[in-house]
Order: structure tokens, then C-alpha cells, then sequence
């Protein structure tokens, strides 16, 4: 697929990369003037892939339906997707930004988020990911999902789940091919080399579709 091989050699894309909050003025008049598919990366830090366009907090805040409407106006979204950025979150945060998600996302879009996962069966992997745990950015987790939280969310804030990449609770691990023009995951089963490692590296990996 043509797709992937800017991802896999990690090119990044030219449309627009966020810097801080000044760029919310032309990231407006980007979205303003698109035409066709609009999507859009939550919390992307220095990601940035072909046809999506990345934000941060500065210019799109996921708690605040303010936010929302200066950058989408009338604008809704085809795809939105978060890898690794709702463990950042309450659980009631989550419901607020799924439902702001949800105001300015087309029927029949796409939410799709990454996350640590819960019933990984490697507890090495649980106590680097946990709220407090030791891994990168674990001291800011405010939450450790499992597929039926996360579904949970996704079903409270008007949203059909569907589970790509999870554990069960029998320590199963769960794979549904997905497609990555919908929201490209680094850290998944596909594409993080960790995997196959003694770590067993994975992400949850859920869509949640727009009824």
C-alpha cells in the first residue's frame, strides 16, 4: 500500500505541523478550506502523517467544547484519532472529550484510540504503564484501560466500539486487521517491533464509530 511507506520510513508529511499556539490561525483557515475527507491527529506532538492534519492542546482542547467550535466552526471531522493520549485523562475527562468529539465528527466517523492495556498478561508491562508506573510518561496516567472500559466510554458518548487490537482477561491476545488510511498506530502489533520481544509491547486499540 502506498500509504505505508512514508510511515514506515518515518517521513513526515509537509501539509501542516503545529509549533504552538499561533498556528491556530492557519490550522482554521486549513480546515476552513478543505474539501473532502477531514483528519484530524489528537495530541500529536511532532507526529504527522499524509492526509492528516496533527494538533496539541494549544490549538484543539479535547475538555473544552470552546475549542471545538473556534477550530471547526461549521467543519466536521471525518476521523479522529488519539494513540496514547486518553490514559492522560479521568475517566470523566474521557467523556467530555468524546462527546465534543462526537459534536463535530460526521455520522458514520471514525474516534479511533491507543492505549496501554490492562490485562496485558505481562506484569512488567502493567507496572510500566500504570498510573505512577515507571515507563515514559506513566507519572501523568491518570487511568489503566481494559477493552471493556474503553468500550464503555466510546458506548456513553453516542459511539459503536470496535475492538482491533486487546487483551481479555484470560491474557488472550485479540486481533482484528485494520485499516491504516482510518488512523495509522506505531505502537501496535502491526508496526512496534517490541511485540515480538520478551515485553510483548501492545497497545488497546479500539474505533469508535459514530451512530
Amino acid at each position: 500500500m502506498a500509504f505505508l511507506k512514508p510511515l514506515r520510513a518515518k517521513i513526515r508529511s509537509i501539509v501542516y505541523k503545529p509549533k504552538h499556539a499561533l498556528d491556530l490561525i492557519r490550522l482554521k483557515s486549513v480546515i476552513k478550506n478543505s474539501r473532502g475527507k477531514l483528519q484530524i491527529i489528537i495530541g500529536a506532538h511532532n507526529t504527522d502523517y499524509p492526509d492528516w492534519y496533527p494538533t496539541n492542546i494549544e490549538n484543539l482542547n479535547l475538555l473544552n467544547a470552546e475549542s471545538f467550535r473556534e477550530l471547526f466552526g461549521d467543519k466536521k471531522a471525518t476521523r479522529f484519532l488519539a494513540e496514547h493520549v486518553f490514559e492522560h485523562l479521568t475517566y470523566e475527562q474521557a467523556l467530555v472529550a468524546l462527546k465534543n468529539c462526537n459534536r463535530y465528527l460526521e455520522k458514520g466517523g471514525i474516534v479511533r484510540i491507543a492505549v496501554p492495556d490492562g490485562f496485558h498478561p505481562n506484569p512488567e508491562y502493567v507496572d510500566m504503564v500504570k498510573p505512577g508506573g515507571y515507563g515514559e510518561g506513566a507519572h501523568d496516567h491518570k487511568i489503566l484501560y481494559d477493552y471493556h472500559k474503553l468500550s464503555k466510554v466510546f458506548e456513553e458518548t453516542g459511539f459503536k466500539p470496535n475492538l482491533l487490537e486487546y487483551y481479555d482477561e484470560q491474557g488472550q491476545f485479540h486481533y482484528t486487521d485494520w485499516n491504516v488510511e482510518d488512523g495509522f498506530i506505531l505502537r501496535s502489533r502491526r508496526f512496534d517491533k517490541r511485540f515480538n520481544e520478551p515485553l510483548g509491547y501492545s497497545s488497546l486499540i479500539i474505533d469508535g464509530v459514530k451512530l
